[in-house]
């Protein structure tokens, strides 16, 4: 895995699609209800953004998620990510906020709608656990440690092994227990 951010450039890429769409950045936090502070951190590479908050970037710019995590190069109907070629998504003070890093496995496919990544939770305190949101559906894998996840009422201890799919639109999160967890996840988003 690289450590690779500099050459992801989140931030710039989030500012060049903003401005090819004559968007302020105003205009841009009113479409994803995000803070204009919040995205100005993104834009100047500050922070990298957690999974859902880049959902809602990418869907109010009218992109893929994908998108951000493409390499120059003609789009294939199949692409091969090499272990050594992925790198980890974690930048800025919000690690410590949201609890995760992830690691996206399909970056050079565009025009997709799922997106798979590796995540990996830190152990963290009930109260500690970030809720994100969005359009579409999530499919969760426990490659390693014990998870909780709660979205809603629900509350679910997964184990290596377990699985668990739900809609996403409902506010989720999730936290490491008795150690971090490394989980393989599928984001499917509607086009």
């Amino acid at each position: 895995m690289k450590d690779d951010l500099a050459t992801l450039d989140i931030g710039n890429q989030v500012r060049t699609l903003r401005n090819r769409r004559n968007l302020t950045l105003q205009d841009l936090a009113d479409l994803t209800g995000l803070s204009k502070p919040n995205l100005s951190q993104i834009e100047n590479n500050l922070v990298t953004p957690p999974i859902a908050t880049l959902l809602k970037i990418a869907t109010a710019l009218g992109v893929s998620i994908g998108w951000f995590f493409q390499e120059s190069g003609p789009d294939s109907s199949m692409v091969v990510v090499r272990r050594a070629d992925r790198y980890g998504v974690a930048k800025g003070p919000h690690i410590s906020r949201i609890g995760y890093q992830y690691e996206p496995l399909a970056y050079p496919k565009l025009d997709k709608t799922m997106e798979p990544f590796i995540v990996h939770m830190e152990e963290r305190p009930a109260e500690a656990i970030v809720y994100n949101n969005h359009r579409g559906e999530e499919f969760l894998y426990v490659l390693a440690g014990r998870l909780e996840f709660r979205r809603g009422d629900a509350t679910v201890v997964l184990e290596e092994g377990d699985s668990l799919y739900f809609d996403a639109l409902v506010p989720h999160g999730y936290r490491g227990l008795d150690g971090p967890a490394t989980t393989l996840v599928v984001i499917y988003r509607p086009a």
